[in-house]
């Protein structure tokens, strides 16, 4: 029959749905009759809470629903699309039966505890319309639209008003209209005032790296939210999503460039208005391609395992009586005893690094990390971080990633990530445009998918420096910034970093300051609490130690990993103990700052203490972040000194120079006569060897053959020569005070004072009051002439020029060069 012969009867008819109608009954009536454990009808306080103007949603157990009806929960979940609008109804009957509600207000129900969750990789056609719960991270967030839910139509031909028109996530006007005398089809104009909307928004949530099989890209799925669920998922948050996958048509696909003038095309001379039903393509080839893609409708959102992970592990409202009542009495009786241990800082190291030999310092400080400090807000509203931020930088093979990864498994919100992959954008937030609504929207990157967790990034050194320069914000202020395509937004970043860094040359020189060490901004350096330094020292013992440890883990794994409490219990005890806020003492107060005065003391004296860097305030707000997560970790309400004096130890050990070895300035002697030898005969004696025209080491042997006519005997050329060594701090001291000193007679523009045998006579007299003799004057002037050797030819800080400009004819007196200091050397502090 032709619907626009429709009668006046049959316009008016509806099917029924008898199996949604008698869920509706059954589903009211569960909401009238289910009682709690006190006998109480659960749901009938809840209902009177929906007559507040911002509440229009119930929330449902799904276990009660099982409870109480078997049948009813299997046919909810297996048709749940279908029935969804039925239970809708039921729920505003029931508040209407329990409170004065407006009679135009629209009611929604939400279920919860539903029993299994799936991955989105598990997600297909066969679960379209069915009640699932999904697990993913929110990556990407739309800002919230009205949504038009059921519209009022009128007709522009009889003016007739065609109300209650459903909408199923595309505009939809009446395909006729209700007038039995009207034809009208496609003129209808809609009735914003009378139409219904409701708050929508759309997140995109992805993969967890944990459920991501080896190999595999992490696969995505929009999420549309509704009513109250809507603003529940920010960027980063790993949540459980309860509704149904639903099939929406692909916008962005039937507006792809091209697409319209095939179909165009291909309709014309056809009917009008079904360029976008779905399919589409070259109807003489046969092709057919789909303009539909899943989607999923959720109806409620709730943080992934609240009990041991998701926003809950770091959030700050809960309260022992709180953290208690999730926790079985053996567990708490677990975290009791952790909380007993007088070993308990040992022992966690140990529990949670079994696997890693050694770098005892390290895994307290990621300990330390993982408890954290107490965030802080002052009166002005400023916030005062309390994340402790680690940096690990050593050579090769020392374990740097391991400790990284180890942290990535352990933390329920961590995110790993390598520098040198990262771009800026990526690390922070970018800014994309929207395929369907071509908006612009914010889509979270590693520092904000880490928002309360850990975000650990491996090889930060590699990094380029205009994206070193975009975490520095994160990094202190733990927000992220944003000012592009007009979207102008500040977001949350509260993470711990923790980075992983390889020294410039490969293997962390002893010589040389951290700063020079690590290919990192000064700004950067300073937002670390913790610089580790792991070096690849030969020791027979450690490499034993480390060798057994690896081969035990290779051939007996289970046997080898010796721990004390299982991960389990640690994010327990970790979730129990980040509930304390210690306060720091009047005692402790004036320790923090009696050490902090220390510490400016010694890195303004110099000396062999000097520290790696500069010391600033910032390390004073280290040392009391490491003090308050001491504290924290042995469950304390209050900072004491012993907390304290831990945490200056390990401040202490991080911001310290490695321990550098002594200057061995015949060294190059015993190289240059071993390229001399290797050279054979070809060289005249007078210049083999060690002799006078080779410089320095002419000097030297004059200094010999000195000491030798002193003690009167004339020593056989095989007799060792006496080992000359300087400390690196007094090697540096030299070097410093001769720089000084030529660039002094540089600006003065004194040329004799420039010259080698000036610069040498210079020093002596400096030093005249700690020469005794002459053969210490003998000595002291050796030292002098092989320390201006290495600064010319090893450390490239002195450069040498004859009177014809650089040194390099054989026949240039020794006396006629001149020493200036190269330009690009900066002189450190």
């Amino acid at each position: 029959m032709d619907v626009a012969t429709a009668t006046a009867e049959n316009v008016g008819a509806t099917v029924k749905d008898e199996l949604a109608e008698k869920c509706q009954k059954l589903f009211q009536a569960f909401l009238e009759e289910f009682q709690s454990g006190d006998g109480e009808v659960k749901y009938v306080r809840e209902a009177e809470e929906l007559i507040r103007p911002e509440r229009n949603t119930l929330l449902v157990s799904f276990t009660d629903l099982e409870g109480f009806n078997q049948e009813l929960a299997t046919t909810i979940q297996e048709e749940y699309y279908r029935v969804y609008p039925f239970l809708c109804r039921a729920v505003r009957n029931f508040a209407r039966d329990h409170g004065n509600v407006p009679l135009n207000k629209e009611f929604y129900v939400a279920i919860e505890d539903l029993p299994t969750r799936h991955k989105i990789r598990e997600l297909s056609s066969m679960r379209i319309g069915t009640l699932v719960k999904i697990s993913g991270q929110v990556v990407r967030t739309h800002p919230v639209h009205p949504e038009l839910v059921s519209g009022t139509f009128l007709c522009m031909d009889c003016q007739a008003v065609i109300k209650d028109v459903p909408q199923q996530f595309k505009y939809s006007p009446p395909t006729i209209c209700r007038n039995p005398v009207c034809n009208n089809r496609s003129r209808f104009h809609l009735d914003t005032h009378k139409s219904k909307f409701t708050d929508f928004q759309k997140v995109r949530i992805q993969e967890t790296q944990a459920e991501l099989p080896r190999g595999s890209i992490p696969r995505s799925l929009e999420i549309v939210l509704r009513a109250e669920a809507v603003e529940t998922a920010q960027a980063g948050d790993r949540c459980d999503f309860t509704g149904t996958l639903i099939v929406v048509p692909d916008v962005s696909q039937l507006s792809t460039p091209g697409v319209r003038a095939e179909t165009s095309t291909r309709v014309a001379g056809g009917p009008q208005g079904f360029e976008s039903e779905g399919l589409r393509g070259l109807k003489a080839l046969g092709v057919r391609e789909l303009s539909y893609r899943l989607a999923f409708l959720a109806c409620n959102v709730a943080p992934t395992n609240p009990r041991f992970g998701g926003k809950e592990l770091r959030e700050e409202e809960q309260t022992a009586e709180s953290i208690k009542s999730q926790m079985t009495e053996k567990e708490w009786e677990k975290v009791f005893e952790m909380s007993q241990d007088k070993n308990l800082y040992h022992n966690l190291c140990t529990s949670l690094f079994p696997t890693i030999h050694g770098n005892d310092e390290v895994k307290r400080g990621i300990l330390l990390m993982l408890f954290g400090g107490v965030p802080k807000t002052t009166m002005e509203g400023t916030s005062l971080r309390g994340d402790i931020n680690v940096c690990i930088v050593g050579d090769p093979s020392t374990a740097k990633s391991q400790f990284l990864k180890h942290v990535e498994e352990f933390s329920p919100r961590a995110v790993y990530t390598s520098g040198k992959a990262s771009s800026a954008a990526g690390l922070t937030a970018a800014v994309v445009r929207d395929e369907e609504s071509h908006e612009f929207v914010i889509e979270a990157g590693a520092l904000m998918l880490a928002d309360n967790g850990v975000c650990c990034i491996d090889e930060f050194d590699k990094m380029d420096l205009k994206d070193q320069v975009a975490i520095h914000e994160a990094m202190e202020q733990q927000t992220i910034s944003i000012t592009k395509a007009g979207v102008k937004a500040t977001l949350n970043a509260r993470t711990s970093i923790l980075a992983a860094a390889n020294p410039v040359s490969g293997r962390y020189d002893r010589s040389k300051s951290l700063k020079q060490n690590v290919n990192l901004t000064a700004p950067i350096m300073s937002r670390f609490d913790l610089f580790f330094i792991l070096v690849d020292d030969c020791n027979e013992v450690t490499d034993y130690a480390i060798a057994r440890r690896i081969v035990d883990l290779h051939s007996r794994v289970e046997e080898s990993v010796d721990r004390l409490y299982s991960l389990d219990e640690i994010r327990r005890y970790l979730l129990f103990a980040r509930q304390f806020k210690p306060k720091i003492s009047s005692e402790s107060e004036e320790f923090i700052v009696e050490q902090y005065k220390r510490l400016r003391q010694r890195d303004g004296s110099g000396g062999v203490s000097k520290s790696a860097w500069r010391i600033t305030v910032r390390q004073l707000e280290s040392m009391i972040r490491l003090s308050e997560g001491m504290a924290r970790m042995h469950c304390c309400d209050e900072v004491q000194p012993k907390h304290v004096k831990e945490a200056f130890r390990l401040l202490n050990k991080s911001i310290i120079r490695v321990e550098t070895p002594d200057i061995n300035l015949e060294q190059e002697d015993e190289l240059e006569e071993e390229e001399q030898q290797e050279e054979g005969n070809n060289v005249p004696n007078g210049v083999n060897g060690v002799n006078g025209v080779n410089g320095i080491n002419g000097h030297a042997n004059g200094i010999n053959g000195h000491v030798n006519d002193v003690n009167g005997h004339d020593e056989p050329s095989s007799q060792p020569k006496p080992s000359l060594r300087l400390s690196f701090t007094e090697y540096r001291r030299i070097s410093n005070l001769m720089v000084l000193h030529l660039r002094k007679a540089e600006d003065a523009e004194e040329e004799e004072e420039l010259k080698k045998s000036a610069v040498v006579n210079w020093y002596l007299k400096e030093i005249e009051s700690e020469i005794d003799s002459e053969e210490d004057l003998i000595n002291r002037k050796s030292l002098i002439e092989k320390v201006i050797h290495r600064l010319v030819h090893y450390d490239h800080i002195l450069i040498e020029l004859s009177q014809a400009g650089l040194k390099g004819s054989e026949s240039a007196s020794t006396e006629e060069v001149v020493l200036v200091v190269n330009p690009n050397y900066i002189l450190e502090d």
